[in-house]
């Protein structure tokens, strides 16, 4: 039976998968993109498929993929859906096929409890810090019984915890084979099952970060696979980017100094001055970081987080001051070269911390110089400061993996083996939102993916009975700075009508922190609305807390989850829980960011607009995205609100309407109001959404 009969049959009404799963309905947007993701594996070819909310688009991929007979890498995202395939999806349809397949699931090194690491943890000498102590503590009786070590299974630790760190390995102090708890390592246990399943699930940041390195894993896995599926597509450039430039962060260059003061005390006490060593490093570093936080730049602001760097310094810092910073950095780490040149070979610890000291005083030189015209510098100043570097353009680079040319110097080439087998590979690129044209231009052209085929699938909700779209015009512009505090004001009232049930997406930590302080202070502790709040406790508690108002028996506290960038995608709230969706502004790129000043200079000297071609297209597709979260199921009703008055009242506002769901407009805050009040009546009783 050909692949597209065996798809068809299997999403058929009577099929496998309507009789093992019970709420299965067949749609036919989803039989038509696993139709035509069937027909990219026969063929094979590449294949960009743009699914609505609603799809299904996880089964559509996989079921056919599952059928093939060929190895399925499957790359996603985000964790929390790298989960969701393994642990549900998959285990799903290989009942509902009846299909022996091996699956396995492949993350990066700092999801994997390092038992090298925890073993030495408790010498750290932040272990006796309460609450990172209590943490480890967690992790040591979790480590006696996990097969996996992914930390993920560990649903009381807190990801932000110190103790992550501390427990997991990265690529700069990985030991590799010479390990002394190689055997029992969870990382290449990880991979070795990997390379023996027939279905891998992994994400972008592991797919391209083995590409760049040629390390063993995806590297080995990717010429072996034969259909290759990028869930959630629309990062892809943003990630790839990453491991094409060069990144250096000053956490980096203060962990070596932790792991050499650790190791030279533990293998070679009083051979060298350890202690002074992991001190003056410190101090360099310290005044490198002091440097790089008065740099201009607000980490307030998602764009004012990247300072520019097109001169011999960042913008805003004193080049001399920097030069001389960045001298005593490299002075420190070949102070530590010299004290390992003559001990490396008393432990693999002291060897790979040479290695890791040799490859920062290489990155440092090459910051050190002048940049390269066709790349992007700049300083991130948010958290830990970091040096980073990017093509102004990775399309080409993608294009030669996609079609299988050979790839430019330095690209993803696995010496010749994976562009070698990429022309009979198939690979499928989808997400809800790959772009605001039939063409998916600002997906397409940005990976290098012109020639694909594309296949748009609209939503199969009925978004003018489910969904309103309400435009406050009593608010001021965006560009007010009095916009975040009277918009909370006004969504506090909302939120005190609906009882919760509200989610405020907004495009700044500015903004963030100027709509929480308000609503907090209107909703105290125990007064019937629960507030919550991005950065004010582990995401994943309060996706958890938020997704619980619809299940919660009796009266509970309705809530109101204040989020920025984390909360605009992969986050899936069906049912009651969200019945009020407030996007706080048009979400255009911010032009201050460096990549997008350089990309906007590029098209203004090729000529072109970088309004209509870069800001606004990037908009449309963040503004869907956004609006996503809404309308989640069939029986989902809600109301969005845009607060930026240039949706209705700028000619490019048509567009970036035309980009959201066809929603019914609610012309006046008397209609809004109404619109609330039914959803009050609607969630305690079976009236209809009117």
């Amino acid at each position: 039976m050909q692949l597209d009969d065996q798809v068809a049959r299997a999403f058929a009404p009577e099929g496998p998968l309507a009789r093992v799963l019970p709420h299965f309905c067949p749609r036919t947007g989803q039989t038509d993109m696993a139709l035509a993701v069937a027909g990219a594996i026969g063929a094979p070819a590449r294949l960009v498929v743009e699914a609505g909310t609603g799809v299904g688009k996880t089964f559509a991929y996989l079921v056919p993929a599952l059928l093939s007979g060929r190895r399925v890498l499957v790359s996603t995202a985000t964790k929390a859906l790298q989960d969701q395939l393994f642990g549900r999806d998959l285990p799903l349809l290989q009942r509902a096929l009846a299909l022996p397949l091996r699956p396995a699931l492949l993350k990066g090194r700092s999801s994997y409890l390092c038992r090298h690491r925890l073993e030495l943890a408790r010498q750290d000498e932040r272990a006796g810090d309460a609450d990172l102590a209590r943490d480890l503590g967690r992790i040591e009786r979790w480590a006696q019984g996990t097969l996996t070590g992914d930390l993920a299974q560990l649903p009381d630790l807190d990801e932000r915890s110190a103790a992550v760190a501390l427990v997991t390995s990265t690529r700069d102090n990985c030991l590799g084979a010479d390990c002394p708890r190689f055997q029992q390592c969870h990382v290449y246990q990880a991979r070795r099952e990997a390379l023996a399943a027939d279905v891998v699930v992994i994400n972008h940041h592991l797919f391209f970060a083995d590409l760049a390195v040629r390390e063993s894993g995806v590297a080995r896995l990717l010429p072996s696979a034969g259909v290759v599926i990028f869930d959630e597509a629309h990062q892809l450039a943003e990630t790839a980017a990453q491991f094409l430039g060069a990144q250096l962060g000053t956490g980096q260059l203060l962990d070596l100094g932790q792991d050499l003061r650790a190791a030279g005390l533990r293998w070679a006490r009083g051979l060298a001055d350890w202690q002074a060593l992991h001190d003056g490093l410190r101090h360099a570093v310290r005044t490198l970081r002091l440097l790089a936080a008065g740099g201009g730049g607000d980490p307030g602001d998602h764009g004012a987080a990247r300072v520019p760097w097109a001169g011999p310094a960042p913008d805003g810092v004193d080049p001399a001051q920097w030069a001389d910073a960045l001298h005593a950095v490299v002075a420190a780490l070949r102070a530590a070269l010299a004290a390992l040149d003559g001990l490396a070979g008393l432990a693999p610890d002291l060897q790979h911390l040479h290695q890791r000291t040799v490859a920062l005083l290489e990155r440092l030189a090459h910051f050190s110089a002048a940049g390269d015209g066709g790349r992007v510098r700049w300083l991130e100043v948010a958290g830990q400061p970091r040096m980073s570097e990017s093509p102004l353009d990775v399309a080409p680079a993608l294009h030669a993996l996609w079609h299988g040319a050979p790839a430019p110097q330095g690209a993803w080439d696995e010496e010749g083996g994976a562009a070698q087998a990429a022309d009979a590979r198939s690979w499928v690129f989808t997400s809800a939102t790959l772009g605001d044209d039939a063409g998916l231009r600002w997906f397409t052209e940005a990976c290098g993916l012109q020639d694909a085929r594309i296949l748009r699938v609209p939503s199969p909700f009925d978004y003018a009975r489910q969904a309103a779209l309400y435009v406050p015009g009593q608010l001021p512009l965006p560009t007010d700075p009095a916009h975040s505090v009277q918009l909370a004001h006004w969504v506090s009232d909302a939120v005190a009508r609906l009882g919760g049930h509200t989610l405020v997406l907004t495009t700044s930590l500015r903004a963030l922190q100027a709509v929480a302080a308000v609503l907090q202070k209107r909703f105290l502790p125990g007064g019937g609305i629960e507030v919550l709040v991005q950065g004010q406790a582990p995401k994943r508690q309060i996706m958890e807390s938020f997704r619980s108002q619809a299940h919660a028996g009796g009266h509970p506290a309705g809530q109101v989850l204040v989020g920025s960038a984390t909360f605009w995608e992969g986050f899936d709230v069906p049912g009651d829980a969200l019945q009020l969706l407030v996007i706080d502004k048009l979400p255009f790129p911010s032009p201050g960011d460096p990549l997008v000043r350089a990309r906007s200079e590029r098209l203004a000297r090729e000529g072109r607009s970088a309004f209509r071609e870069l800001a606004l297209p990037a908009a449309a597709v963040a503004l869907k995205q956004g609006a996503g979260r809404l309308i989640r199921r069939e029986s989902d009703r809600g109301v969005l609100v845009v607060a930026d008055t240039r949706l209705v009242g700028k000619g490019y506002g048509k567009r970036l309407m035309r980009a959201l769901p066809a929603m019914r407009r609610l012309a006046s805050q008397e209609e809004f109001e109404a619109a609330l009040d039914a959803l009050t009546r609607t969630s305690t009783t079976d009236c209809p959404w009117p």
